[in-house]
């Protein structure tokens, strides 16, 4: 045990110890089908280092030392498992060139390799988060028997919805990402990766998008180029790279750590349903996280700990026998950490709160026409900013959004004040009717908890690009915009008034439509777009919000 494994334990608060004495074995040499040799480091207690004995592999694009080692090596390992992280291909000494979220041929030759290991025997977990957990389903569905449990933390079986959530590019967290791996194997990979962050801000506003690599890392980056040229999640780019038709026939236990403010929750529960659905073991861990939170690696590590010690090693001590648990945010009250049968909560039902004139939502069905809607221009020039939400690399997700409501591109719909606590657990929906000035543009939807003193903290979100292949049109040209919002698990106390937020961006987290038609990524003209929100009885504009089976109305 070193200085370093013993404070971040103790941080963590992991089980103690059970060997402080670890060995590495580095840079042990994995051949691939064609050739390319990947290196792998091998965690174990020394006094277990000729045993045959089962393994977790953990395959990661961000090095196999320093932090990456000793959260997924050195710890696990002291605490009864074999652990092997592995450099995936093109990055830190592997051989090959990176090509993002193409995996499941390397996954599954080094599966083979472990196999013919004199150390190993049994049985083989996987462990990790966000790309370290896309790894595990990128093998998931064709490993058969080879695979004993995964733990997969902030992570789902295809990137493509969170890289174009709602068909528009996750422009702050691509970028992030880029100048990350671009710069993590320099000499000095944290100060370059801190210093490549900051200059962000000032070149997400240079056109074309395109160019974005260069301007950032001085070089043209070939996966990023890829990423902008296939939009659609049926070109083959991403077709290869999607598991998720997989997952309902994957055996293995598997267990998943989120968060509400992950960039990945909403596809995270879409892989987590379908294996509830098909009856397989599976466990689910909602945390009030960020992609990035320390809360998050904690609960991550230590939950995973568990799952893996009881699969593989037949030790349940320290599993939690709930198979769902989440934590309710909002009112304290009644809120914090709550166990479930399911999710969505079973028998969920609906709470529709109608936007009305003056900017009011009522649960009275609207009845009559209003004359008018209610209008705003989005100025791509001057594109509606995104303040708190989901993004890769943010830990303070939630603030008071009164700043951007104040924005007159930026419509908000406000309850009166609740007699009651109301608790939203389950899935968000916002169905509005627009109209446009262009068929080009896009709609970001914000659900808000406004307290006693007026500041508005947000609760969940979304965004989604209009057009004729997602949203119908009708033939005064209205349309129909149905958004699915991040889920939630919330207690808006009584007193305090839901709101909803409506605009036609979030920017940088989400690349601004330029309003045109022409390609985001070599769009270099940006046009303003008037948009104007229809309610009433011919086009009910409603927030939809989980509610109990048997809410009093």
């Amino acid at each position: 045990m070193t200085l370093a494994s013993e404070i971040l334990a103790r941080r963590m608060r992991l089980p103690r110890a059970e060997s402080r004495d670890v060995v590495c074995e580095r840079d042990l040499p994995v051949t691939m089908d064609d050739g390319a040799v990947l290196l792998a480091d091998r965690w174990v207690a020394r006094r277990t280092r000729h045993t045959r004995q089962p393994t977790v592999l953990v395959r990661s694009p961000y090095g196999r030392r320093q932090l990456v080692g000793l959260l997924f090596g050195r710890l696990m390992a002291e605490r009864g498992l074999q652990v092997v992280v592995q450099s995936v291909r093109g990055t830190f000494g592997s051989e090959g060139s990176f090509s993002p979220f193409d995996e499941r041929a390397d996954g599954l030759a080094t599966l083979r390799w472990i196999r013919c290991q004199a150390w190993h025997a049994d049985r083989i977990g996987m462990i990790g988060p966000s790309y370290l957990g896309f790894v595990q389903w990128a093998v998931a569905g064709a490993a058969g028997e080879d695979l004993a449990a995964l733990a997969i933390q902030v992570s789902a079986s295809e990137f493509y919805g969170q890289t174009y959530a709602g068909g528009s590019l996750a422009l702050e967290t691509i970028a992030s990402w880029l100048v990350l791996v671009s710069a993590q194997e320099s000499r000095f990979g944290a100060v370059a990766i801190a210093r490549a962050l900051r200059r962000l801000p000032a070149l997400f506003s240079e056109l074309p998008l395109a160019e974005f690599d260069r301007r950032a890392t001085g070089g043209e980056v070939a996966w990023f180029q890829a990423a902008l040229v296939n939009r659609l999640p049926g070109d083959p780019y991403w077709a290869a790279r999607d598991f998720a038709a997989d997952v309902s026939n994957v055996t293995a236990p598997v267990q998943f750590v989120g968060g509400w403010h992950d960039i990945m929750l909403p596809w995270m529960l879409r892989d987590f349903g379908a294996l509830q659905a098909a009856g397989r073991d599976v466990q689910l861990i909602v945390g009030p996280w960020t992609h990035t939170a320390p809360g998050l690696v904690r609960a991550g590590d230590r939950e995973g700990l568990a799952w893996l010690r009881a699969h593989l090693l037949g030790d349940d001590r320290l599993l939690r026998p709930a198979r769902v648990r989440i934590f309710v945010t909002g009112e304290r009250s009644g809120g914090g950490w709550r166990e479930l049968p399911s999710w969505p909560p079973p028998d969920t039902g609906q709470r529709r709160l109608w936007l009305v004139e003056g900017g009011g939502l009522d649960e009275d069905v609207p009845r009559g026409a209003p004359a008018a809607g209610d209008r705003y221009t989005y100025d791509p020039a001057d594109p509606t900013p995104s303040l708190g939400g989901p993004t890769l690399l943010e830990r303070s997700p939630v603030v008071d959004n009164r700043p951007l409501e104040s924005r007159p591109d930026v419509l908000s719909y406000t309850t009166a004040g609740l007699p009651e606590v109301f608790e939203a657990i389950g899935p968000v929906a916002v169905e509005l009717w627009l109209a446009a000035s262009s068929q080009f543009f896009d709609v970001f939807a914000r659900v808000c908890d406004v307290d006693l003193a007026g500041a508005s903290w947000n609760v969940c979100d979304a965004l989604v690009n209009v057009s004729s292949e997602r949203f119908e049109r009708d033939d005064d040209g209205i349309w129909h915009v149905l958004i699915e919002l991040w889920p939630t698990a919330h207690r808006f106390a009584a007193g305090h008034r839901i709101r909803l937020q409506v605009s036609s961006g979030a920017y940088p987290r989400y690349a601004r439509n330029p309003g045109t038609g022409e390609d985001p990524a070599t769009a270099t003209v940006l046009a303003p777009v008037d948009i104007e929100l229809l309610r009433g009885e011919r086009h009910p504009s409603a927030l939809i919000l989980p509610a109990p089976p048997a809410m009093p109305r």
